[in-house]
């Protein structure tokens, strides 16, 4: 259940996190039907629906699902707009240890 509630928690982080200036803002999560699926294995993790930015606009909407566990993965990080030394750019969605 815990890692429901991770999911649920990064999924309502990414849903209020606004776009830079010039930039579409992150529209809001789509609803998905049912709980996610059991897991598979100890070794899965389970990815939280998140847009998909292509570089110019959110294209399509990633639904929730599991992966294999890789070396090194600790934690999912939904993609977010950061502000640089160079300003606004888009850091996708990827795994922290």
């Amino acid at each position: 259940m815990k890692t429901i509630a991770a999911v649920l928690t990064l999924c309502l982080v990414s849903a209020t996190a606004l776009a830079q200036p010039g930039y579409p803002p992150i529209p809001p999560p789509q609803a998905e039907p049912g709980p996610p699926p059991p897991s598979p294995g100890a070794r899965y993790i389970l990815v939280p629906g998140h847009w998909h930015w292509n570089g110019v606009t959110y294209d399509h909407w990633v639904r929730t699902h599991w992966v294999i566990r890789h070396r090194g993965w600790g934690h999912f990080v939904p993609g977010a707009w950061i502000i640089g030394p160079h300003g606004p750019h888009w850091v996708p969605e990827h795994w922290v240890p």
